[in-house]
């Protein structure tokens, strides 16, 4: 249920974000978003990239629409798909 909430708040975050491309605010806001906007594509790209490194190589790659997902969610898309693995095996 709170992923799902979690889910919600940042696709909003993203419309508002994307909202300063297409109408840009007032000159000090509009720097701050822009920034925020490069800062959230660097933070989801870099966990799409680790999530990928830490992949072995006995396990199924992810596919895109994981990636898409997991960059537009973030940590909240990570914390449903590692709900959804099963338990690593002890050694």
């Amino acid at each position: 249920m709170l992923i799902n909430v979690g889910r919600l708040l940042m696709l909003c975050i993203w419309i508002f974000l994307l909202s300063n491309i297409i109408h840009p605010f007032p000159k000090p806001m509009k720097y701050f978003l822009d920034v925020a906007m490069v800062f959230m594509f660097f933070m989801h790209g870099l966990q799409v990239m680790l999530l990928k490194a830490t992949q072995g190589k006995d396990q199924a790659p992810i596919g895109a629409w994981l990636q898409l997902r997991i960059f537009l969610f973030g940590v909240f898309e990570l914390m449903a798909w590692q709900k959804k693995q099963p338990p690593m095996p002890k050694k």
